[in-house]
Parts: C-alpha cells; sequence; structure tokens
C-alpha cells in the first residue's frame, strides 16, 4: 500500500519533517512517500496562501494519481486544496487537520488546537464548523510560532508552543490537545511527556486514517 503525503508549500524541508513522521508510525505493509509542491507559497499562513498553494497541489494529486498510489494525504493543517483534491481523483485524500480532530475526539473528547500564527486561526474554525466538529472544540489557540520557524529554531519554536498548551490546560477544560501544522509533528511525544495528556498530530493520524481507508475500500 503506498499513502503519499502532499505538502503544498515548497519547503522541502517541511516535506522530509512529514515523511519521517508518517514513516515512523506506518504500518508494515505501507510506504510513505512525500513530495514538495511544485510550486506556490514557502509557508501557508492564512487564506491568501492557501489559494495560491491549490494550483500546484493539485499538479501533485494529478502525478500521484497517474503514479498509482492508493491514498493522498493533503499535509498542511488548513486541509488546503482538500475539496478541490478529492474531485481531481479517485482515490482516497485525507487533510491532516480533520483526521487530528477526529482522532482527537476518539482519544479524549473535547480538544484545544494550538496553531502557528492567529491568521490561520479563522481558517481552522471555519474548516472545523465545516466538517461539524466545532462543538467538539475548546478553542483555536495561535502560539505565534511563523510555520518556517518550525525547522530553523526547533527549540525556540517548542518552547513557545508549550507555553500554549500549558494555557489551553489551564483555561480550556480541554481532554487533548491537537498540533495545528505539519511541522509540529516531531512535538507529539515530548508536549505529551510534559503535559500528561492526550496530544495529537495530524501527520501520525492520517497515516493511520488514510490506510484504513484503503483497506476498507479493498475489503468491498
Amino acid at each position: 500500500m503506498r499513502l503519499r503525503f502532499v505538502n503544498p508549500n515548497t519547503s522541502a524541508a517541511m516535506t522530509e519533517t512529514v515523511r519521517a513522521a508518517a514513516a515512523s508510525v506506518a504500518p508494515p505493509n505501507v510506504t510513505v512517500e512525500a513530495v514538495t509542491s511544485p510550486r506556490g507559497p514557502a509557508a501557508i499562513q492564512g487564506p491568501e496562501d492557501g489559494e495560491a498553494a491549490v494550483p500546484g497541489l493539485l499538479e501533485s494529486i494529478a502525478a500521484g494519481a497517474a503514479d498509482e498510489v492508493d491514498a493522498f494525504v493533503i499535509a498542511c493543517f488548513d486541509d488546503t486544496g482538500l475539496d478541490a483534491a478529492r474531485a481531481a481523483t479517485d482515490r482516497p485524500v485525507i487533510g491532516i487537520g480533520q483526521a487530528a480532530f477526529h482522532l482527537a475526539m476518539l482519544g479524549g473528547g473535547r480538544f484545544s488546537v494550538v496553531t502557528t500564527l492567529a491568521v490561520s486561526v479563522p481558517v481552522i474554525e471555519a474548516n472545523l464548523a465545516r466538517y461539524a466538529l466545532d462543538g467538539a472544540c475548546c478553542r483555536v489557540r495561535a502560539s505565534g510560532v511563523p510555520v518556517l520557524e518550525l525547522e530553523r529554531d526547533r527549540a525556540g519554536a517548542t518552547e513557545r508552543v508549550s507555553r500554549e498548551i500549558a494555557r489551553a490546560v489551564a483555561e480550556d477544560g480541554c481532554r487533548a490537545v491537537v498540533l495545528g501544522c505539519a511541522g509540529m509533528a516531531p512535538l507529539v511525544r515530548p508536549m505529551t511527556a510534559r503535559h500528561g495528556l492526550l496530544v495529537v498530530d495530524g501527520v501520525i493520524a492520517a497515516t493511520g486514517l488514510a490506510a484504513a481507508l484503503v483497506a476498507a475500500a479493498r475489503a468491498e
């Protein structure tokens, strides 16, 4: 089974972060692939960046369909271009945001989201409402960490994300925290250990869910 993660921004370092996180949890029968969008913004921070990323994303989806991969995962927490990508292929397509929300609900119940910049908060809130999951989310919080800072200054970004998780735990009444950026995938284990509750990453969540979707389709 081949799962292809498509990073809709043009950061190759982010793509490798995503690939490594997914490969670390993939079942033995699953091959994880990851590709970087051929064109678009270097980071997706807000709706304008999301719109600019869609053409490159769809090129990558078309290339993967021609290569006969079994499922796609859009490796942006905003679920950039999700509907357009699903319309462009008959293979399963999952967004890491939607995957993370569902896993958080299954594992913890009500959850808060800790994302990067404030400009991303309305996009994530709109997605939650569109998926009819807004009632399960206590709050969407911005850590103030730019997307690419997660690669350039991992230690500093980790501390800022951790502080926002601590606020969510103290103020929101959440039972789980969702990390709201693909670049936060390496933070799952340290944040779980530090804060003592379920911390969910969308890359890891989508790996299992995409494999399950493919297996279910093959069983029909």
